[in-house]
């Protein structure tokens, strides 16, 4: 069982004021911190889910095009599916509103080199989660789960501080599974783009925590999510002392 996370949203709120001090972004900085979370954020997520590039093979696959030797064809469309992923995730932030269309465009991008068919479509057959004895939803209960989810965002968003509004999205897409694979990427990404939309910087779990992570999301299906919303304002906050650690430096 991992040591409990305190809830770290006002030192989250500290932190942006003091990166919001640094706006507006010229157009040279914006680019080049796109591009590190391009990396980043690919590699970590992807690494959560078991893929072995690392991060410097990460950033030659997406920014070279070339193929890495010893890791498979898969590892390699993970990663260049994540890319395009985020680069959808950075246009969608641009919005004020989160749409169902979005989420399966996220799931799209991230999933087309790996199998096109199912790529941005809800699951048509029962999944089990390995590692947990949690059951998703049967797959006839998908498209209404989702609509409800989507129909609840607004509410969720009003009542909810940005991060936990946030991480209440990325553990919504856990527990309802919609994806017949890549639920973990599309709910970090989709995480991201809320996020993001609130002005804050990306959220990077390290693949060092996916122990506790794994955990405390298989205790947020059950219905237990503070502990689940805890770690994530965490990991936001370190996130957010790393970006202002390289507003500084670029600045």
């Amino acid at each position: 069982m991992p040591a409990k996370y305190p809830n770290k949203t006002d030192e989250v709120d500290k932190i942006k004021q003091e990166i919001d001090s640094y706006r507006p972004f010229g157009e040279n900085l914006f680019s080049e911190l796109k591009r590190f979370y391009r990396i980043g954020f690919t590699y970590s997520s992807n690494a959560l889910e078991g893929n072995s590039l690392t991060e410097s093979e990460t950033k030659v696959v997406i920014e070279n095009g070339l193929t890495i030797g010893g890791k498979s064809i898969r590892e390699h469309n993970e990663a260049l599916g994540h890319s395009d992923a985020y680069s959808f995730l950075n246009e969608a932030a641009k919005n004020n509103l989160i749409t169902e269309n979005d989420i399966l465009e996220l799931h799209r991008l991230f999933y087309h080199r790996i199998n096109d068919e199912k790529a941005g479509k809800y699951r048509q057959e029962q999944v089990f989660i390995s590692g947990t004895d949690y059951l998703p939803p049967k797959h006839g209960e998908i498209p209404s789960l989702m609509k409800e989810f989507v129909s609840k965002m607004p509410e969720w968003k009003e009542t909810l501080h940005p991060v936990t509004f946030a991480a209440k999205l990325h553990e919504r897409i856990a527990s309802i599974h919609p994806f017949i694979d890549g639920n973990g990427r599309t709910a970090r990404l989709l995480m991201n783009l809320a996020l993001l939309q609130a002005g804050y910087p990306i959220a990077v779990i390290p693949p060092v925590l996916r122990s506790d992570y794994i955990y405390l999301i298989s205790l947020a299906n059950k219905g237990d999510c503070e502990q689940f919303f805890n770690f994530i304002s965490s990991v936001e906050y370190e996130s957010a002392r790393e970006y202002l650690r390289l507003l500084k430096h670029f600045c």
